[in-house]
């Protein structure tokens, strides 16, 4: 807790300065007691995020926070621009990084029995892992395919073809069944049961076929809504958990709704610059309760309910996502590190 202190008072210091400062300066404004080590991988975390900017080598570099965007501010973020300032050979490998982590960890919280070092393989060789299920090769191949698709759509407004696609790209296994449609909402009613927190057991039901539409389309014009000015790394949670949820407690599909939650709620991430948020697989259990705990808190939704009858049940899952926030930063910052000493 003083750690996170610490770091919050050293941003408000840069976020403050009317001028760049110095790590030393940062420093004396924040506490003598910051450790300078601490100190300099924040700076370099920040940078990646685009929260600051640096300028200058060695002890002459000066580091200034980012203005907000406002009203006569520059223009929004362009997507992916937190690979801005990598070489292209460094942003190829992130990207790549990027790709195997978020596909790995979606995959892995339905079930799928690939490693990390074996869905790198399977992306990056295109082979396949003896004894593992087929399912599961292409599960991860479905993802990372998934994952271009939702990079090539940033630059336009997210709509229902596109969720459609997203649907058919994840949902690999082959199905013939007009009850279990790919590429559109779902037709029967679904749900699933749990183990509440005084032991009783308790049936979730989704949100019938014939509220999806509307419930989506909600959820759809927030995410298009959103101003991707207001979102940074500190808040980027917040917009990441309400879409998330919104979409697992509506379950618009008969198959991959936590895979598609977990791909559109980063969209506004990614237009805002930042780099995608992942659940880790060994939270699994915990992710898992927390979306139940929400969903039977909130029943069933409908079209007078709308896709978030009580955002003030959101808190926990927000602060769980929160938590969540931190693979995929250590990337950024790995690349920014080895840019660094090529400079």
């Amino acid at each position: 807790m003083a750690r996170k202190a610490q770091r919050d008072t050293a941003l408000a210091v840069l976020q403050s300065s009317s001028a760049p400062l110095s790590a030393a300066e940062i420093t004396r404004r924040a506490g003598p007691d910051l450790p300078q080590r601490t100190l300099r991988r924040w700076l370099s975390e920040w940078v990646a995020l685009g929260l600051i900017t640096s300028s200058g080598v060695g002890r002459a570099t000066r580091y200034e926070a980012v203005v907000a965007a406002g009203e006569d501010a520059t223009p929004a973020p362009s997507p992916l621009g937190f690979l801005r300032g990598l070489d292209s050979d460094l942003k190829r490998e992130l990207l790549a990084q990027i790709r195997d982590l978020w596909t790995h960890t979606s995959t892995a919280l339905e079930g799928n029995t690939l490693t990390l070092g074996d869905t790198h393989f399977v992306l990056q060789e295109g082979l396949t892992i003896s004894g593992k299920a087929i399912k599961d090769h292409q599960e991860v191949i479905g993802h990372a395919r998934a994952i271009d698709l939702l990079y090539r759509c940033l630059n336009e407004p997210l709509s229902e073809s596109i969720v459609f696609g997203l649907q058919k790209a994840v949902q690999t296994e082959q199905v013939t069944d007009i009850y279990k449609p790919d590429g559109a909402w779902k037709v029967e009613p679904n749900g699933t049961h749990m183990v509440a927190a005084d032991g009783r057991q308790v049936f979730i039901e989704y949100a019938m076929p014939a509220s999806v539409p509307v419930l989506m389309t909600e959820i759809i014009d927030f995410t298009n809504a959103v101003n991707v000015n207001d979102i940074s790394a500190v808040t980027a949670h917040e917009y990441y958990s309400k879409i998330h949820m919104g979409i697992v407690h509506v379950h618009p599909f008969w198959d991959g709704n936590g895979r598609i939650a977990r791909l559109l709620a980063n969209i506004p991430l990614l237009k805002a610059g930042l780099p995608p948020l992942t659940i880790p697989a060994e939270q699994r259990r915990n992710y898992i309760q927390l979306l139940a705990d929400y969903q039977v808190t909130i029943g069933q939704l409908d079209d007078t309910t709308g896709a978030w009858p009580d955002e003030s049940h959101l808190s926990d899952f927000s602060r769980f996502c929160e938590a969540c926030y931190g693979s995929i930063r250590d990337l950024v910052v790995g690349a920014f590190e080895v840019q660094k000493k090529r400079a």
